[in-house]
């Protein structure tokens, strides 16, 4: 972090600041007290410029702005920011301000912490996740069966797998759950993945895919469920049901 009052005096003597007041403005007669409101409005007005990530404004038992201190991040230039400060004052609240009152310390980079949070979960999210990149189904060529393609990708890899399944609704669902297992199985070679069954289920008056992965991943062996709603299709469900049982697993496994 580095400090600096980036402006000289070009010579002449300092004009005399005007004290704060109360609403804000400059004072007239007998209003020669502090007045923390009017500090408080300075403050806020200086940490909305851009760049600016929080300021202090001192001011002397009269009222009168001896120092102004702000903390900026290291895209903006001091000079510039110490001009938009002396021009926000001026412009908002009547005040001219010696830019030698004003230090500006700057830092690289300077977040809440509620955005760290949020970009760490949002990164984690993108690592984990394998990526449902499409899924086709269409008639095989033997009658009454269709064929289910389904292509998923993990940190820049893909998989693709086809199943063949007679074509009614409970082995479709299989197939796409099958296919969708395979997948992985291909995307994560340090680690087995196999289908152990898939199902439609109601509850709550809806329809569900339910389905069950054994994961190995060294000597360990567990069994891994996952649903998700039928909303547009059950292959497709099926599929989604699948990431929902391994998705923790794969990433605990990384």
């Amino acid at each position: 972090m580095t400090t600096s009052n980036p402006q000289e005096s070009s010579g002449g003597g300092e004009r005399e600041i005007p004290p704060l007041t109360p609403g804000g403005g400059t004072g007239g007669a007998g209003a020669q007290i502090p007045d923390p409101w009017g500090v408080k409005r300075a403050e806020n007005l200086i940490a909305g410029l851009t760049g600016i990530l929080s300021a202090r404004v001192v001011v002397t038992p009269l009222g009168e702005v001896s120092e102004i201190h702000v903390l900026t991040t290291s895209d903006v230039q001091p000079k510039q920011v110490v001009r938009n400060i002396e021009s926000a004052l001026m412009a908002q609240l009547g005040m001219k301000i010696d830019h030698r009152k004003i230090s500006v310390a700057q830092t690289a980079d300077v977040r809440p912490i509620e955005q760290l949070q949020e970009d760490a979960v949002r990164s984690r999210a993108k690592r984990r996740v394998v990526i449902f990149q499409g899924l086709e189904v269409r008639p095989s060529e033997r009658p009454q069966r269709v064929i289910v393609r389904v292509r998923l990708s993990f940190e820049g890899r893909e998989a693709e797998a086809e199943e063949q399944g007679t074509d009614t609704t409970r082995n479709r669902v299989e197939a796409a759950a099958r296919a969708a297992s395979q997948c992985l199985d291909e995307l994560l070679p340090d680690n087995s993945i196999a289908l152990e069954g898939a199902t439609i289920i109601d509850a709550f008056d809806r329809k569900f895919v339910l389905v069950a992965v054994h994961g190995l991943g060294g000597r360990e062996a567990q069994l891994l469920t996952g649903t998700c709603e039928i909303r547009e299709s059950t292959e497709r469900s099926a599929v989604l049901a699948v990431l929902d049982a391994t998705n923790r697993w794969t990433d605990a496994r990384r």
